[in-house]
């Protein structure tokens, strides 16, 4: 009688084992569901110290700014590239600027929960996704594009009082 008792005790611990398995490959395989941020309007450093990714969104429209510090040779210390096409549908995003000196930017990605516990932390938001530079030639009118992964952090109240944004 033993033997018959540990015998369906193996069987129940193999079909446990199995179903748990199962289960987790089941849960490992899906995606976490991104939490929907209502509003992503706010300013988000850019790709170096000091540019900064400006965004204000009304519905579903995005508009805003990119300022990108300039070198000492250049004629003005900030080129300010306006957004002027942007979207937003669920968490997807995409915005494109206007050109200074032939070139501008376009982004496509996400908006997700950063490491920011309130919305006045810094990295509350972040902008993941593409970034192109696209650069014109002013005579040939040819394209070259530049692409990078990009994360946009937004910026806490603290940092921006303190830079001025």
């Amino acid at each position: 009688m033993k033997r018959v008792e540990s015998r369906l005790g193996f069987a129940a611990l193999t079909v446990l084992v199995a179903a748990t398995s199962l289960c987790a490959a089941r849960n490992q395989n899906r995606k976490p569901r991104a939490q929907v941020c209502p509003d992503l309007t706010g300013v988000y450093h850019f790709l170096n110290s000091g540019d900064r990714l400006g965004l204000l969104q009304e519905d579903n429209m995005l508009k805003g700014y990119i300022n990108v510090l300039q070198g000492p040779d250049a004629s003005d210390s900030v080129f300010s590239y306006p957004i002027t096409v942007g979207t937003r549908e669920g968490n997807e995003v995409q915005f494109q600027t206007g050109r200074i000196h032939e070139k501008y930017f376009r982004f496509t990605g996400t908006v997700e929960r950063g490491a920011g516990r309130k919305p006045s932390d810094s990295d509350y938001l972040e902008l993941k996704g593409a970034l192109e530079t696209i650069r014109v030639n002013g005579v040939t009118h040819t394209k070259q594009v530049e692409r990078e992964s990009a994360i946009f952090t937004s910026l806490g109240k603290s940092e921006q009082q303190a830079s001025g944004d």
